[in-house]
């Protein structure tokens, strides 16, 4: 399923793997972020970190009337407060999608899948 723009020369489709990637990295340019988890657990292991090319594991894209709806799975390092590394991450998202791509997000929804203690 792709986004689809009407603009003035014509319809705009936007792939869910090119908003994916673009929301795995404006997630992961926040401080706090330590990586992008996987939306499946159990088949990709529990605490797996994605790699760029593997963001779209860690995003779910869903569409409803021209907004879209994200689900945006992360890891947290140790000793950050949380609610506001997922509230920077949240609006860094929507700023990427809307300035980048032209889409306007409906929601952002974050899941922490773990934390994890960064190396000193």
């Amino acid at each position: 399923m792709a986004v689809k723009i009407k603009a003035k020369y014509g319809l705009i489709d936007i792939s869910n793997n090119v908003i994916a990637t673009v929301v795995g990295g404006a997630a992961t340019s926040n401080y706090g972020v330590v990586g992008m988890a996987s939306k499946n657990t159990i088949r990709d292991g529990a605490f797996t970190i994605l790699n760029k090319e593997n963001y779209r594991r860690g995003v779910v894209i869903k569409s409803k009337d021209n907004q879209i709806i994200v689900d945006v799975y992360i890891i947290v390092g140790y000793g950050l407060k949380i609610s506001e590394v997922s509230r920077n991450v949240q609006d860094s998202v929507k700023y990427n999608l809307e300035h980048l791509l032209g889409i306007k997000a409906k929601s952002v929804n974050v899941i922490v899948q773990g934390v994890k203690v960064l190396d000193e």
